[in-house]
């Protein structure tokens, strides 16, 4: 009867996290929208944008706490959860790279790090297996990243606030960079031994 239980609750769709985590990704066009608007004849909408994008740390913190505080840990919130947090880095990828506050071969590292995971799953999917799940080393570096944008958002201007905000925010954008890519590393290691564990099976 315990373990029924536990199978109801993997299963739902409709729980608190979930839609915490829905929220974000509706989050996602919004916050590109109000980051692109100066490039476009609007106002500057920064700090709107930067609300939006702290809102969603704040809600990617809770929905990982509260799923395992509820026991609401479910199969899609698995979906929703890494998700999210790759469009927001995607949605602002594009934006800071646009108003060229990023550089380009930036944008093109964390880019191909992104399409590096892309082939893993494809591989994994092949052989019949789900997509790997984020480990603490993904984790840590999503949220130096996340860190990272917002202050480097700020360090467009001339003031002293700028100025600190770019010494902040590209050290954060390093680490995240290093830690981004050494979690992708240890994908590819963990998709190789599924694989090679497969073809020994074979």
């Amino acid at each position: 009867m315990e373990v029924q239980e536990t199978r109801v609750q993997t299963d739902r769709v409709l729980t608190i996290p979930n839609i915490l985590s829905m929220a974000r990704l509706a989050g996602v066009p919004l916050f590109l929208w109000l980051i692109l608007r100066p490039e476009f004849g609007g106002p500057n909408s920064d700090g709107w944008a930067l609300l939006v994008l702290a809102l969603s740390g704040v809600s990617d913190y809770l929905d990982g706490k509260l799923a395992r505080r509820w026991n609401q840990i479910s199969n899609l919130g698995r979906l929703l959860d890494p998700a999210a947090d790759r469009l927001y880095i995607l949605s602002t990828l594009v934006g800071l790279t646009w108003r060229e506050i990023l550089p380009l071969w930036l944008t093109g590292v964390l880019l191909l790090r992104e399409l590096v995971l892309l082939v893993m799953v494809w591989i994994l999917r092949r052989h019949g297996y789900p997509p790997p799940q984020v480990n603490f080393l993904g984790k840590a570096a999503t949220f130096n990243l996340m860190y990272a944008f917002p202050l480097l958002l700020l360090s467009d201007g001339s003031s002293w606030i700028a100025s600190l905000a770019a010494i902040f925010g590209w050290a954060f954008a390093g680490w995240g960079t290093t830690l981004y890519w050494w979690a992708g590393i240890l994908y590819v290691v963990q998709v190789r031994r599924l694989v090679k564990a497969d073809s020994m099976a074979d």
